[in-house]
């Protein structure tokens, strides 16, 4: 699951890329965007100073790390970095060693899991196929490879399968386990949380070249899932991409070609084409709002998937994505589309549902990426949320002024409404959460005993109204303003000031800075 992508704490490791003695040091990297001013985040490994960078609300920077930080053919190593942060970050780590790119979203310590289901392994001429040439001595050859990555306490990892196996390990350290046919393992299990990582250090390309193939994986959850693919992660290779399908009771690699769009199964889904691992995003785990991160020197591109009937509300930035031309998914609701990004970071929202968005990357002709970063499950009509608006019904009915000094002593205040998406949007919460026999409510509109007119006490400009038939009336008569749920439309009337009702209390929400 991408569900929780922000956090505090995150620990990674660059697994072997192409090979150890490969002549080109490698240039991994780790991608870190903060949410909120004044984020302090604190790099360090083990014998590694530490490096902090501060980061303000919005900013993604790009972190270098030490070559001799790519693991080692050894089993155990310490060649961990640790990242944490006095504020939420999102984390995504890019391996990068000559013409091989790889990159994940890094999940926080703190939503990692102790149960791991490992994929299949792809059918790759040359690296897994035929199964008799493969041998922990050639490169290309090797067998597939687990990575684990322990988190902050001593643990005991289990691998079980054919064989079974155990590993014992420190804080911070990682090992580097192979996937041999013969012992078959199926799943990892742990005493603490543990990351994962899955794939091989030299995959073959084509043209007798290879390059690295690795995906995080994410802890099991069994239950059925709906996965949208978008035709954009097997263009160009539609016989070669594959699913690879992991259950509790069965693995399977299925032709990409043969599945359509929509694939339902239990467990985890990861597509394969020649140079990519990717998960698959469920619908479940769709966010209205991400983050799409760009890497250096290659074309960025973000991939979203979203239902054919909401596609006004996607944006980029604040543009909206409405004109593009979206793609229909054979067979179902949902369409997609590509989109090459500009700068270095890119925020896509959806101002009233939840989509898929991918972060991808093309480099030589090879495809790289992950999914997106998402940032909130909770859509807003402006903008990404990180802190939701507040919507509070007052408990004590009284005047207007009254009603105001009531929210205010709440550090909230009568609620102002910029335009009718908002009004739509508050309306439907109120909804949500109407107390029986609550009809008439105060909100923050008053009219200025110096002009006669209308004003907010936000100070919005008074654009857009929802006056009742005959309202309001002249300037002589009532100054406030009452939100009526006698109608399905909350429309409003304006009323004496004295009159007791109960206020509508608010406070604005927190946008991730675009």
């Amino acid at each position: 699951s991408t569900d929780g992508v922000t956090g505090l704490k995150f620990i990674v490791a660059f697994p072997e890329n192409i090979a150890n003695f490969y002549p080109a040091l490698p240039k991994n990297m780790i991608i870190i965007t903060a949410l909120f001013h004044e984020t302090e985040v604190v790099i360090k490994g083990y014998e590694h100073h530490k490096d902090t960078l501060i980061l303000s609300a919005g900013e993604t920077q790009t972190f270098d790390v030490e070559a001799h930080l790519e693991l080692s053919r050894s089993e155990i190593s310490n060649s961990s970095l640790q990242i944490s942060s006095n504020k939420l970050i999102t984390v995504r780590e890019v391996h990068h060693k000559h013409h091989s790119i790889q990159t994940s979203l890094v999940t926080p310590t703190d939503k990692l899991g102790t149960d791991y289901l490992i994929p299949p392994v792809p059918i790759i001429n040359g690296t897994s196929h035929p199964v008799d040439q493969i041998t922990t001595f050639v490169t290309e050859n090797n067998p597939f490879r687990l990575v684990i990555i322990n988190t902050e306490q001593n643990n005991m990892v289990t691998l079980t399968g054919v064989a079974s196996k155990n590993i014992f390990l420190l804080p911070h350290q990682v090992a580097s386990i192979w996937l041999k046919p013969e012992e078959a393992f199926r799943a990892v299990s742990a005493k603490m949380p543990i990351a994962v990582l899955f794939g091989h250090a030299c995959a073959h390309l084509r043209n007798c070249t290879c390059a690295q193939l690795y995906t995080a994986l994410y802890p099991t959850k069994e239950e059925t899932k709906k996965f949208y693919i978008p035709p954009f992660l097997t263009k160009g290779v539609e016989n070669g991409a594959y699913v690879l399908l992991s259950q509790r009771e069965s693995r399977q690699v299925k032709s990409a070609s043969q599945i359509s769009p929509l694939l339902e199964a239990t467990g985890s889904a990861i597509l394969y084409r020649p140079g990519l691992l990717i998960p698959l995003i469920p619908e479940t785990d769709h966010g209205a709002c991400s983050i799409v991160t760009s890497v250096p020197n290659a074309r960025n591109v973000a991939v979203i998937v979203v239902h054919r009937n909401l596609t006004a509300g996607v944006h980029l930035g604040y543009q909206s994505l409405e004109s593009l031309n979206w793609q229909q998914l054979d067979g179902n609701d949902y369409v997609s589309v590509h989109i090459d990004l500009q700068s270095n970071k890119s925020v896509i929202w959806h101002s009233s549902s939840k989509m898929a968005v991918y972060s991808l990357g093309i480099k030589d002709g090879l495809m790289f990426g992950n999914p997106a970063a998402i940032i909130s499950k909770s859509a807003d009509i402006r903008g990404c949320l990180l802190v939701p608006e507040v919507i509070r019904i007052g408990a004590v009915a009284g005047g207007w002024r009254e009603s105001l000094q009531y929210c205010q002593n709440q550090q909230l205040e009568l609620v102002s409404f910029s335009r009718r998406g908002h009004m739509t949007q508050v309306y439907n919460k109120i909804i949500l959460g109407k107390q029986a026999g609550l009809m008439d409510l105060w909100i923050g509109m008053r009219r200025s005993a110096c002009s006669g007119q209308w004003y907010w006490l936000s100070n919005e400009p008074v654009t857009e109204t929802n006056w009742a038939e005959g309202e309001p009336g002249t300037v002589n008569n009532a100054q406030c303003v009452i939100m009526t749920l006698k109608s399905s439309n909350f429309i409003w009337r304006d009323e004496n000031c004295c009159r007791n009702a109960h206020p509508v209390c608010y406070k604005d929400p927190t946008l991730l800075t675009i």
